[in-house]
């Protein structure tokens, strides 16, 4: 009962890949690299879920229901250390070697450069502002008498399309784009992007914010550097629901609030200058 994703086949191969379907390196029990419970393959659907770092790969798995199988891109120190804690599991991890190049990890901890296509240059010409970075902050946000887990995203400059050189700010516009709705009133749950827009959580910490790919299936659209420790409070206001709201504004709109309650004051008067855009997205892991 192996799901291996497309992104994972592509990494270890076709012949990793129909070895691990059929049973052939793939354990009957292991521990759930996300909820860190027990798991059976040949009872339940698991997923694989493929670490890679800069030169090397580890598989591991999870429940089907607590996170997809899917590629997790992560510093290379990051891997050795989830490398310690799944190996705590009886053959909870196989290592393999990753078959294509693996993509650059954004830089520091809470703020990484914004992937395409929401993005600015990833260099700019002397004189020109350099490309913006992603602000994360973690909170839980009251609508109406529902408690949500949210995350509220902010860039530390201008964003403008993939090419333009204009200095324009679209983050907001892009993401609407997208699905996502300018929001008007706070206390409204927001409704859902378009498919393929996700939070992933691995292991109990927040890893990335997921978005559609070009090429199907889902791609990092901000991925922590490290992954993001989050309270007990929030991380059970977002497994309650199974979804977390994404809150994003543009630079400067919100900057960094000590407390919840001046974090929703500085939202609620982002929203009544049109400029706080929101969307439902699905919780992929625990």
């Amino acid at each position: 009962m192996l799901e291996v994703s497309e992104d994972v086949r592509a990494e270890i191969g076709d012949d990793e890949a129909e070895s691990l379907l059929a049973g052939a390196h793939a354990p009957d029990a292991y521990d759930c690299t996300s909820c860190r419970q027990p798991g059976d393959s040949l009872h339940e659907p698991t997923s694989t879920v493929l670490f890679v770092g800069e030169e090397t790969a580890v598989l591991a798995f999870a429940h089907a229901r607590c996170v997809p199988s899917q590629v997790v891109p992560v510093d290379e120190q990051q891997l050795r250390g989830a490398v310690e804690s799944i190996s705590q599991g009886a053959d909870a991890a196989v290592p393999a070697q990753a078959s294509a190049p693996v993509p650059a990890v954004p830089e520091p901890a809470v703020e990484v450069t914004i992937p395409e296509p929401i993005t600015a240059p990833p260099t700019a010409p002397p004189g020109q502002p350099q490309p913006a970075v992603l602000g994360v902050t973690c909170g839980i946000v009251l609508c109406g008498d529902t408690q949500h887990a949210a995350l509220v995203v902010e860039p530390t400059g201008p964003v403008g399309r993939p090419g333009s050189a204009l200095g324009e700010d679209e983050f907001l516009s892009l993401l609407t784009e997208h699905g996502f709705q300018i929001v008007q009133d706070v206390n409204q749950a927001p409704a859902r992007p378009r498919a393929g827009w996700s939070v992933l959580m691995a292991m109990g910490q927040l890893h990335a914010i997921l978005q559609p790919s070009a090429t199907g299936g889902s791609a990092a659209w901000w991925q922590a550097h490290q992954p993001l420790q989050v309270t007990p409070g929030w991380r059970a206001a977002a497994a309650r629901k199974s979804e977390v709201i994404m809150y994003a504004v543009p630079a400067g709109t919100i900057g960094r609030q000590p407390r919840e309650d001046l974090l929703r004051i500085a939202m609620d008067r982002a929203a009544a200058r049109g400029l706080l855009a929101a969307g439902m997205l699905p919780l992929a892991g625990t």
